[in-house]
């Protein structure tokens, strides 16, 4: 029976260590993706997560956890973004391609003139 506690208690303090790295290795990401933090700022505050590991990392969560989580959804929104443009970019999507696809459905009938309207002015507004 002892050695079944000594293995749950290994596998919890093996979950808590993977834990904590995930929560250290957000927190040395939000520091460099925080550009309105000096150097000297990241500095210390990398170094006080060494001396000082669990005890700096509950403070800077406290501290900062609000504005890690704006970081972080801006980096989100930034790289979706990117994305979006570079898949449209490559497509070779362009405005008077969309309008002139547009215009065929109009032609073929699979379109109304509201709904061909609708789409050129979609097109010129880069809404793809």
């Amino acid at each position: 029976m002892d050695n079944l506690w000594q293995s749950f208690w290994l596998i919890v303090e093996i979950f808590v260590f993977f834990a904590y790295l995930i929560v250290l290795f957000q927190i040395v990401g939000d520091l460099f993706r925080d550009h309105k933090l000096g150097g000297f700022a990241k500095a210390l505050w990398i170094l006080f997560l060494i001396v000082l590991p669990l005890i700096t990392a509950l403070i800077y969560l406290i501290a900062r956890g609000k504005g890690m989580a704006e970081r972080q959804v801006a980096a989100v929104q930034a790289a979706q973004s990117s994305t979006d443009h570079y898949i449209r970019e490559v497509a070779g999507t362009s405005p008077a391609h969309q309008i002139e696809l547009a215009k065929k459905l109009l032609d073929d009938g699979a379109i109304t003139a509201e709904e061909y309207t609708k789409l050129k002015a979609d097109a010129l507004a880069g809404k793809a």
